[in-house]
C-alpha cells in the first residue's frame, strides 16, 4: 500500500481507511473484520456489542456542547464486494487492499478499492475517536454482508437503537442525498443435463469475452454496459449454424455486479474451421461496434484448446442457449413518476454450466414490490421452461422516500449554505439498507449520503480525494446542527 494515503486530509478518516482496508472483508466471510471493529471500540473505552447475527454497534456520549441532544445512528457496512481483473494475482481471503494515489483519486492495484462502504466505516471511526468533533450522542451501527443479502440489517433487532435519526454514510455522488431506494431479490435457477462425449472430428476451442466495464448492477444498470453472460450466449448462440457443440461455460461472479468477464469450451467440425472462425471475427467486430461506447475495451477471442471429455447433449443446448437469450437483463420499467429512475430491472449475474449441472443467478431489483414479483415471475417462467427448478431468496424491500423528514430539509438546506448550490434530493435503484432497518425502527429518520465513488463493484473503483474532505465538511456541520430531542 502507498503509504502516503495516510497522509490525506483528513489524516484520521484517511488512516482509519487504510487500517480497515488491511483486514479482508469478504461478505459471508466478516469475523476478522468483526473483531477488528470489536477491538477499536472497546480500545476507545467506548460501550460495544456485536449482536447475534455480526453486527457491530458503538456508543458514544454527546460532547460537552450537545448534551440533550438527539440521539443519531451513523451506518455503515464492513463487508465488501471482492473483484479483481483476471490476470490479477490477489487472494482477498489473505491479502490487504494494495492502494495508492492517482491525483484526486485513491484506487486500487487490480482490484475492488474497498471505498464502498469502506470511506463511510472509516468516517464513523474517525468521529468515534475524536476528541475535538462536536456531536449529539452517536449509535454507531456497522452491518454485516449488505453486498450479498443484507442480512446484518434484515437480522437486526428492534430495541437495540435508541436513535431517532439515521445517516447511512453509503451513497456514491457527493451532491446526491439519498431518501429511497429499491428492494431486491436473488433468483437461482439449478439443474442437470445429459452429456454425451466429445463428437469425433472434432477441433476444441476456448470462447473469451473480457474487457467489459461492469460495475454495480444497481446504480449503473441503465448506463447500457455490456453483461458478459449475455455476449457470450448471443454468440454461441450464433455459432451454432456451424453444429457447435458446447462443453462448458463460466461467466459473472457476484450477484451485484454487472458480469465483466466469460469463458466457454466449444468443439466443432475440423472442415468448418475457417467459415467458423471467419464468422466469428464478424460477430466480434460487430459487439465491439456495438459497445464502443460504453465497453471500449471489450475482447473476444477464440483459441485452439484440448478436447473435452463430454459436451452438452443437443436438445439440452439448444433448450439453455434460449433461455438465457430470453431472460430479461438490465431496465425493465423506468420509473413513471420520478424522471430519470429505474424502477425495475434484472441482472443476470452468475452462469456456471459444465459437467452435467448448472446454476444461473440472477438480482432483481425494484422499488415497487408487486413489480419485484412479476418480474420474478417473468425470469422464472423463462428458466423453467428449460427444466430449471428456480430459488427466490435473500428478498429485501425498498425504502419509500418522505422528503418531508426535518432531517431531509435540514441536510438540503445546509448543502445549499455550504456549497452554493442545490443538493439532489432523489431515490436510487442500488439496494441501501435504510429501507430494510426501517422495518424495525418504523419512526426513525433516514437519509443516506457520502462522497464520489465511481467504479464501484467492479476493478475500476476510485474515490476522490476532495469529494471525501468535501464530505467530511458536510458531515461535521451535520452533527452540528441536529436538534435537541
Amino acid at each position: 500500500m502507498d503509504n502516503s494515503i495516510r497522509q490525506l486530509q483528513p489524516a484520521a478518516l484517511w488512516g482509519h481507511f487504510a487500517d480497515l482496508n488491511a483486514v479482508p472483508r469478504p461478505s459471508k466471510k466478516e469475523e476478522r473484520v468483526i473483531a477488528f471493529m470489536k477491538a477499536f471500540g472497546e480500545s476507545l473505552g467506548l460501550p460495544t456489542s456485536v449482536d447475534k447475527t455480526g453486527n457491530v454497534i458503538i456508543k458514544k456520549p454527546a460532547s460537552n456542547d450537545r448534551q440533550g441532544h438527539r440521539t443519531i445512528v451513523l451506518q455503515s457496512h464492513l463487508d465488501m464486494v471482492h473483484q479483481k481483473n483476471s490476470d490479477t494475482q490477489f487472494d482477498f481471503n489473505t491479502q490487504g487492499i494494495d492502494m495508492y494515489v492517482d491525483g484526486d483519486w485513491v484506487k486500487a492495484r487490480g482490484t475492488t478499492l474497498g471505498a464502498d462502504n469502506g470511506i463511510g466505516v472509516a468516517t464513523i471511526m474517525a468521529i468515534l475517536a475524536a476528541t475535538d468533533i462536536s456531536h449529539p450522542p452517536i449509535e454507531a451501527l456497522f452491518t454485516i454482508d449488505e453486498e450479498t443479502g443484507m442480512t446484518g440489517a434484515l437480522n437486526l433487532e428492534g430495541g437495540l437503537l435508541d436513535g431517532h435519526i439515521l445517516l447511512n454514510l453509503d451513497t456514491e455522488e457527493d451532491h446526491e442525498l439519498t431518501i429511497g431506494c429499491a428492494g431486491g431479490l436473488d433468483l437461482t435457477a439449478q439443474g442437470s443435463y445429459e452429456t454425451i462425449a466429445g463428437p469425433a472430428n472434432q477441433q476444441a476451442y476456448t470462447i473469451r469475452i473480457k474487457g467489459l466495464t461492469g460495475g454495480h448492477s444497481g446504480g449503473d444498470i441503465h448506463l447500457g454496459r455490456g453483461n458478459a453472460n449475455k455476449l457470450m450466449n448471443r454468440v454461441l448462440y450464433t455459432l451454432q449454424e456451424h453444429n457447435i457443440s458446447i462443453s462448458s461455460i463460466d461467466g459473472g461472479s457476484l450477484r451485484n455486479a454487472i458480469p465483466r468477464e466469460s469463458v466457454a469450451l466449444i468443439t466443432a467440425d475440423k472442415a468448418k474451421n475457417d467459415a467458423l472462425h471467419t464468422l466469428f471475427t464478424a460477430l466480434a467486430a460487430t459487439l465491439k461496434a456495438e459497445y464502443a461506447t460504453t465497453d471500449p475495451q471489450l475482447e473476444l477471442l477464440i483459441e485452439d484448446a484440448t478436447m473435452p471429455e463430454k459436451v452438452m447433449a443437443a436438445a439440452f443446448q439448444n433448450k439453455i442457449l434460449r433461455a438465457l437469450y430470453a431472460c430479461p437483463n438490465g431496465i425493465y420499467r423506468m420509473s413513471p413518476d420520478i424522471k430519470g429512475l429505474v424502477q425495475s430491472s434484472n441482472n443476470l449475474a452468475r452462469v456456471l454450466i459444465k459437467d452435467g449441472s448448472y446454476s444461473i443467478q440472477c438480482l432483481t431489483r425494484s422499488s415497487v414490490d408487486s413489480e419485484k414479483t412479476d418480474l420474478a415471475n417473468a425470469i422464472s417462467s423463462t428458466l423453467e421452461l428449460a427444466g430449471a427448478s428456480v430459488n427466490r431468496n435473500n428478498g429485501y424491500p425498498g425504502w419509500q422516500p418522505n422528503p418531508d423528514a426535518p432531517i431531509i430539509k435540514l441536510m438540503s438546506g445546509l448543502y445549499e449554505e455550504l456549497f452554493g448550490e442545490a443538493a439532489n434530493v432523489n431515490a436510487v435503484h442500488a439496494g441501501l439498507e435504510c429501507g430494510i432497518l426501517g422495518t424495525n425502527y418504523p419512526g426513525m429518520q433516514m437519509i443516506s449520503f457520502g462522497p464520489n465513488i465511481f467504479g464501484a463493484h467492479s476493478p475500476d473503483e476510485r474515490v476522490q480525494i476532495s469529494s471525501v474532505q468535501k464530505f467530511w465538511k458536510y458531515l461535521l456541520e451535520t452533527l452540528k446542527r441536529i436538534p435537541k430531542a
